[in-house]
């Protein structure tokens, strides 16, 4: 099977790309990042560095592709528009088009359910629940990149949509290694009443989900799926668990989510006037995801795609935490 990956250097499409190799796949793996690309040749999957939003180029590496999984996207809690839309909404529109070109078979879209959050708890949300008004650039241009992934399937290509909630595991870059040099540093409050649950994916489950869209039915194309392992946890109890295996210490002192939200809406206000725009050490977003409970109702992809999580939470925690031992 020939197939294309976009974001080949990312955390799930790097995965995608080294299950598909070893399974005897035919594999062409974009990215830009240069260092990781050469990782992946290393290893002798087929790479290639390019962006996204050059259409040209892009149309050209899909010639003769059979399916093409579009994981690339630009995720992050804060940042200036118009690049969140070049990467997530131009990029999509370019990748979409440059399927339809080359008469390719199927494509797999990795979106988000960050476009479900909103300033308050949300329990078992479903893929056709109302969507709020989005809480971050982010959510806003994943929700216009699926818009123009709705126009190509209504269009006549054959499209499948996931949206993974919190993925992790080894070799990811986003969730524990953005939390563990917070509580290193002593300086992370409980912000809200610590009892929140949250749905976590590993990243072999996103894997399998992905493949089980390679070759699902013909009623799931033009479909979105809610992915996770389907097994909510307590987000501080985790934090918990990690300071224990750490050696770190719990954090103790604790930040109502309205005195959390309105520092973070400040320091937005602040770091919005700087003009190369960093990012604020606290958003709206971040404390939003940190303090309510969020989860996912996947019933919908294990009754179309028969999607049954292999790996558990805590399985998934115990191999993450080897690897980063030894990347320390």
């Amino acid at each position: 099977m020939k197939t294309l990956i976009t974001g080949a250097t990312g955390f799930v499409g790097g995965a995608l790309a080294r299950r598909l190799h070893h399974m005897g796949w035919d594999v062409t793996a974009l990215g830009r990042n240069a260092e990781k690309l050469k990782q992946l040749e290393v290893e002798n999957i087929r790479a290639a560095q390019m962006d996204i939003t050059e259409k040209g180029a892009l149309m050209s590496a899909c010639k003769e592709q059979e399916i093409v999984f579009h994981c690339a996207a630009l995720p992050s809690p804060w940042g200036n528009f118009e690049n969140f839309y070049q990467a997530n909404v131009i990029g999509t529109r370019n990748v979409a088009q440059a399927c339809r070109a080359n008469n390719v078979a199927r494509l797999v879209y990795v979106s988000t359910p960050s476009l479900y959050f909103e300033y308050q708890s949300r329990m078992n949300v479903k893929e056709d629940d109302p969507l709020p008004k989005p809480i971050s650039n982010y959510a806003a241009t994943k929700i216009l990149a699926e818009e123009e992934v709705d126009k190509a399937f209504a269009d006549g290509l054959p499209a499948i949509t996931i949206r993974p909630r919190a993925i992790f595991g080894p070799g990811d870059t986003v969730i524990f290694p953005r939390l563990i040099p917070r509580l290193e540093s002593g300086r992370l409050p409980i912000i809200g009443d610590g009892e929140n649950v949250v749905d976590l994916t590993y990243i072999e489950n996103v894997v399998d989900a992905l493949l089980l869209c390679a070759e699902s039915p013909a009623h799931t194309l033009g479909k979105k799926y809610n992915i996770s392992n389907g097994e909510p946890v307590k987000l501080w109890g985790m934090v918990k668990k990690i300071c224990d295996e750490l050696g770190l210490k719990f954090p103790t002192r604790k930040i109502s989510h309205a005195a959390a939200h309105h520092v973070a809406a400040a320091l937005e206000t602040i770091y919005a006037l700087i003009p190369t725009h960093p990012e604020p050490p606290l958003t709206r977003a971040t404390v939003s995801m940190i303090a309510h409970s969020t989860t996912l109702d996947v019933s919908a992809a294990k009754r179309d795609l028969k999607f049954t999580p292999r790996v558990s939470v805590d399985e998934g925690y115990e191999r993450f935490m080897q690897w980063w031992k030894k990347m320390k």
